[in-house]
C-alpha cells in the first residue's frame, strides 16, 4: 500500500530516497510502516512489505505494531499524569507502593526508575533456566522480592532497565486504582483519539486489530517470532501502536492537552548521561536525549522500532517493523536529512 503525501521541488525527491533507504523492507517480506511529519502534517505516510506472511497481509499506515520500549514514554506519562493529579510523588520510594521488594531497595524511587538510575537487577537474568511459560508483571515482581542485590548505589549511576518499567506499570496500577490497559486506556489513548491503541495483553483482554506479527530470518528463510517469555510484561513494552496513531501522540507532546508544560520538561529534561549502549544519549522520563533530538527504540523479538523527533523544527520519524533487522534508528535519521534545517 502506497500513501505518500508531499515531496520536494529540487533534486532528487526525498520520498524517492525515503524508498531507496526503505528497499529492504518492501516486497514479500516482514515490513514496516514509516511517518515524516513536518509542522503536523504528515509529508510520508506509507506501509512496506507485509504485516503477516502467512496471509500476505500487507503493512499500512493502520497497522499496529508491537512498540517494544517505545511504550515506555506511555508508561512514564502515566506515571507523571498520577503525580500531576496528587496520587503520588515521584520521590515517593518504589516500596511504598511495592512492599514485597527487598530492603536492599529502600532507597530506589520513582523517580530513579524514570531515569534507569535505581539500580535494579534485571528480572530476565532472574527467570529460571528451561522456563517456558510468559513470566508476568507479578511474575518479575516476585523475583525481584526475592532478590536482595542492586547493581550500585541508587542515582548513583545509568543502567538501562526493563525491571524498573515493569515496576512502574505495577505502581501506576495501585496508584490509580485501575488495570494498566485500563489507566492507559482512560487517562491518554482515549483523550487522544489513539482509538487502535492498546497495552496488549497475551490471551487476555482484546485481541489487537490490524496486528503486524513479528518474523526473524534465520538461515535465510523467515520465521515467525511473535512472542517469547518476556513477551508478557506490560510496562517495560506491552503497547500496540500504528504510525497514524502515534502522530496523535506526537501531536500532543507540543501542548498542555495532555501533560502539563512541566511534566513534558522533566519527560524531556537529560537526567543522566547514557553509559554501556551504543549511542550518544542521556536520559529523561522514558526519552532519550541526542543534541537537539528526542528519541526512543524499541527492540523485542521480531520487533524493531523507533520515534525520533526534532521538536525545535517540528519534524518526527516514526519507523515501526515487524522483523528483528535492520537496527531502525540510523534509517530514520537518514530518512530526516531532506527535511532538517
Amino acid at each position: 500500500m502506497t500513501l505518500l503525501l508531499g515531496g520536494c521541488a529540487s533534486g532528487a525527491r526525498p520520498v524517492d530516497a525515503t524508498d531507496t533507504l526503505m528497499q529492504r523492507y518492501a516486497g514479500d517480506v516482514p515490513g514496516a510502516s514509516l511517518l515524516v511529519l513536518k509542522d503536523g502534517k504528515p509529508i510520508v505516510r506509507r506501509g512496506y512489505g507485509l504485516a503477516n506472511l502467512e496471509d500476505g497481509e500487507r503493512a499500512t499506515p493502520t497497522t499496529n505494531y508491537r512498540l517494544a520500549s517505545v511504550s515506555k514514554q506511555f508508561t512514564a506519562a502515566a506515571i507523571l499524569l498520577l503525580a500531576e493529579d496528587g496520587h503520588l510523588h515521584l520521590d515517593d520510594p518504589v516500596r511504598r507502593w511495592l512492599p514485597t521488594l527487598p530492603q536492599t531497595t529502600a532507597a530506589v524511587t520513582l523517580r530513579q526508575l524514570l531515569d534507569h538510575t535505581g539500580g535494579l537487577v534485571d528480572y530476565e537474568d532472574l527467570i529460571p533456566p528451561g522456563t517456558t511459560a510468559q513470566v508476568s508483571d507479578d511474575d518479575a515482581l516476585r523475583l525481584l522480592s526475592a532478590t536482595p542485590k542492586i547493581y550500585f548505589a541508587p542515582g548513583s549511576a545509568y543502567r538501562y532497565s526493563n525491571s524498573g518499567y515493569v515496576l512502574l506499570g505495577l505502581v501506576a496500577e495501585r496508584a490509580s486504582g485501575m488495570s494498566l490497559p485500563l489507566y492507559l486506556e482512560q487517562r491518554i489513548f482515549r483523550p487522544l483519539h489513539m482509538d487502535h491503541t492498546l497495552l496488549y495483553e497475551h490471551g487476555k483482554g482484546p485481541e489487537v486489530a490490524n496486528r503486524a506479527y513479528g518474523y526473524s530470518e534465520e538461515h535465510g528463510q523467515w520465521t515467525r517470532t511473535d512472542q517469547s517469555v518476556t513477551s508478557a510484561t506490560r510496562g517495560d513494552g506491552g503497547i500496540y501502536s500504528s504510525i497514524d496513531d502515534l502522530a496523535k501522540w506526537d501531536a500532543a507532546l507540543y501542548d498542555d492537552r495532555l501533560l502539563s508544560a512541566a511534566s513534558r520538561r522533566l519527560a524531556f529534561s537529560p537526567h543522566m548521561k547514557v553509559t554501556g549502549e551504543p549511542y550518544e544519549a542521556s536520559y529523561g522520563y522514558g526519552w532519550r536525549i541526542t543534541g537537539d533530538t528526542l528519541w526512543h527504540s524499541g527492540e523485542s523479538i521480531g520487533f524493531r522500532n523507533v520515534i525520533v523527533r526534532w521538536p525545535q523544527q517540528r519534524l518526527t520519524v516514526i519507523l515501526l517493523s515487524n522483523r528483528n533487522d535492520p537496527e531502525p534508528y540510523r534509517t530514520a535519521l537518514a530518512i530526516a536529512q531532506p527535511y532538517l534545517h
